[in-house]
């Protein structure tokens, strides 16, 4: 592992998802898991959100069209967190989740729409 690319990442994670919410992750590692946890910090937020080609908000907006059509919900909960971190409104939300319908299906954009209707309620926007 790059120690460059695992510094970089870890600063890019916690400030998308918050320091408390990556260090009580990484704190949370196990000798099974801990490898992962830093080839995961190393990799995805070092090299990937470390290219400072496309910006954050930008970054956050194709997370959440990408992971939506995945359809891993967990981790779009934390995205969609990141995301308005990262300076997404409830409006750019609200059209991602359109993509992901167009694209992926109704029942996909509906599970979207309920987890961003949670995380929204809970950073006080709807």
């Amino acid at each position: 592992m790059q120690q460059d690319l695992f510094d970089v990442g870890l600063a890019k994670r916690k400030a998308t998802l918050g320091a408390k919410y990556v260090e009580a992750n990484l704190a949370a590692a196990d000798d099974f898991t801990r490898p992962f946890q830093e080839a995961m910090t190393a990799w995805c937020w070092g090299f990937g959100w470390g290219d400072e080609t496309i910006d954050p908000k930008t970054r956050s907006l194709m997370n959440l069209a990408m992971i939506g059509a995945l359809g891993k919900m967990h981790e779009w909960e934390t995205h969609c967190r990141g995301a308005i971190t990262n300076g997404v409104s409830t409006n750019e939300i609200r059209a991602v989740i359109h993509v992901v319908g167009i694209y992926c299906g109704v029942p996909q954009a509906l599970e979207c729409f309920r987890v961003a209707r949670k995380v929204l309620q809970e950073q006080g926007m709807l």
